[in-house]
Parts: C-alpha cells; structure tokens; sequence
C-alpha cells in the first residue's frame, strides 16, 4: 500500500486460489448467509449479508465478474491492507490484475466492476470501514514484477506467472516486451491438485484434506502417511 497526497494506493491480485496483495495471502472463498453465521473468523459485513471469507477456493471462471465474490474478496483485501496501518476510513485507489492476454477485452468491464460503488461501508473482522473507491486502474498479471527493471532483461528471456488456475507467459526480448509472444493457459496448481488427488484415488482408495497437499507442495511434508507423502511428491516430479 502507498499513499499519494490523500489516497491510499492498494495493489490487489485478484487470483483464481488466493488473493493477494502487498502484505497479505488468503484464500480466494466466499461463502455467503443471510443470518450470521456460528464461526467468526474473516467475517466481512456488507448490505445486510455475512460473507465468510476463505473458507475454499473458487471454482475456475475466465469471467471474475459473474457475480460478487470477487467484489467481496476485494472489500476484503483492502481492509487487511488499512488494517495494517490501522486506517478505517479512506480513499482508495485499486491497482488490480489480469491474465496477460485477457486485459484487452475485460480492462474496462473489469474496472466498472470495481467501481460500482463510489462509497462502501462495512465490518471486517469486527472493524468498521468507510472507503471512497477513487479509481481503478487494470494491469497484465506478472509483468508487474519486472515492468522497473526491464533494462535488466538483455537477450531472450520469458516471464512466467504460474497462478491457481492460468500460466502466464511473456517474453522479453533485449528489454521490450514482446505482445506477439504473450499466452495465457488455462494451467496452474489447481491442474496439479486434481491429479494428485486422482492418484491418491487411484492408489490408496483415500482423498487426504486439501490443506494437508497444500502443505506438501508449499514445505515439502507434512503430517501424513509416508506412503502418501510419496505419491504426491511422486505426482509432482512426473508432471515437471
């Protein structure tokens, strides 16, 4: 988060398994009541609904905008990042992310999106927030990370965005970016999860929790069965 004269500048990666933003990862999930719910945690408040925040990823959709999850996540990402700096009460812009190839055709629908209400009012985590949503701007996912330091990039070299449910692809070509070599595939780790729990199936006739392969792909073990372990990390190495 940066702040430019009164505004809070906020750079949220709106991903298909988590939702990102400078100081803050969690899973991309709503799930949504109409009472308040039992369980608390990550509870955002907002036109008399209760959305509970990252309790599973969403399913995979090449459109974000089909409905209010990710208008949801977003109120919550900003709150994580204000929060930080103990800030309830803001104006807002929004730096937001698309895959490589889609930012043409969605970058407009993408920022209406996002700015369907110039003032919002809710509760997260039992604080209350008032923002003022002063713009949107829509970059190319991945080319972010390298857009200040591209007089590094001599010769031939490719940008690689390996996402929950798209890969991103650039090159870069003696320090220009080349946009008639961009790709974006409907491939990431969610691809990855359902073979290996296919295999798990297949072999052990068992589907461990989806936290505990998680755990595995991010640290290499975790506390399961060895015979487990290894069929996953198997999974993994054929599919590299």
């Amino acid at each position: 988060m940066k702040k430019y004269k009164e505004t809070y500048i906020i750079g949220i990666d709106h991903g298909y398994g988590n939702m990102k933003t400078a100081n803050c990862c969690f899973q991309a999930g709503v799930t949504v009541y109409d009472k308040e719910p039992i369980f608390k945690d990550n509870l955002l408040v907002w036109n008399n609904k209760y959305y509970l925040i990252s309790t599973e990823h969403k399913e995979f959709s090449a459109d974000k905008m089909l409905d209010e999850d990710y208008y949801i996540l977003t109120l919550a990402a900003i709150a994580r990042e204000l929060n930080i700096a103990k800030i309830y009460s803001a104006d807002v812009l929004i730096a937001a992310g698309l895959p490589l190839t889609w930012v043409s055709e969605q970058r407009e629908e993408f920022k209406r999106y996002l700015l369907k209400n110039e003032t919002v009012d809710f509760n997260f985590k039992g604080k209350d927030y008032h923002i003022r949503i002063v713009g949107a701007d829509v970059y190319p996912q991945g080319f972010a990370a390298i857009v200040n330091h591209l007089s590094d990039f001599s010769g031939v070299n490719m940008l690689c965005d390996i996402g929950n449910g798209t890969m991103n692809i650039m090159f870069v070509n003696d320090k220009k970016p080349n946009p008639h070599r961009c790709f974006t595939k409907k491939f990431g780790t969610h691809q990855c999860m359902l073979h290996i729990r296919e295999n798990l199936m297949r072999i052990h006739h068992a589907e461990p929790p989806e936290e505990m392969i998680t755990r595995v792909l991010r640290f290499g073990t975790a506390d399961i069965d060895s015979d487990y372990l290894k069929t996953i990390t198997n999974t993994v190495k054929e599919g590299m």
